[in-house]
C-alpha cells in the first residue's frame, strides 16, 4: 500500500506491482475531481470498481483495461439510468434504459444497444439483474 501523486495533481492511494504499476486495490483521485474507487491491473482499472465523474454521473460495474467493460449501471447527472452490458467504454449489449421519474420510456427502451443506441428491443431480466449485482458489489467492496 502506498501513495503517489503525479505532476498534473493525479493521486493515487493503493497496491502496486514490482513493476511500480497500480494493481490491486486502489483509489484514483483525478485532477477534475472525478475518483475512481476499485480493482487495478497492471496500471489500469480492471475488474470491479466505481467511477464518480465531476459532473455527478456515476459508473459500478465491471472494468477492463480501463474501460467499462462487461455488466454495470451507469447514472447521467440528469438522473437516466442504464443497466446492462457495456464494451470498450460504451454502452453496447443487453440492457434498459430508466428516467429520472421510473419510466422506460414508451415503447420501452430495453433490448440491444449498440454504441449507445437501442437497435432491437426485447426484454433482458437476467442481464439487468446481473448488472445490479456487479453494482451493489462494486458499491459494497468500496465504501
Amino acid at each position: 500500500m502506498g501513495k503517489y501523486k503525479y505532476e498534473d495533481g493525479t493521486k493515487y492511494v493503493g497496491d502496486w506491482n514490482d513493476k511500480g504499476l497500480k494493481h490491486g486495490s486502489g483509489s484514483l483521485l483525478l485532477p477534475d475531481g472525478s475518483r475512481y474507487d476499485g480493482s487495478f491491473h497492471n496500471g489500469l482499472c480492471s475488474g470491479i470498481g466505481v467511477l464518480h465523474f465531476s459532473d455527478g454521473s456515476k459508473y459500478e460495474g465491471e472494468f477492463m483495461q480501463g474501460w467499462f467493460h462487461g455488466h454495470g449501471v451507469f447514472w447521467r447527472s440528469d438522473g437516466m439510468m442504464y443497466e446492462g452490458q457495456f464494451k470498450g467504454g460504451r454502452i453496447w449489449g443487453q440492457g434498459r434504459v430508466t428516467y429520472r421519474d421510473g419510466s422506460n420510456g414508451f415503447p420501452r427502451n430495453e433490448g440491444f444497444f449498440q454504441d449507445c443506441r437501442l437497435v432491437k428491443r426485447s426484454y433482458c431480466p437476467d442481464v439487468i439483474q446481473k448488472a445490479q449485482k456487479l453494482s451493489f458489489m462494486a458499491r459494497s467492496e468500496n465504501i
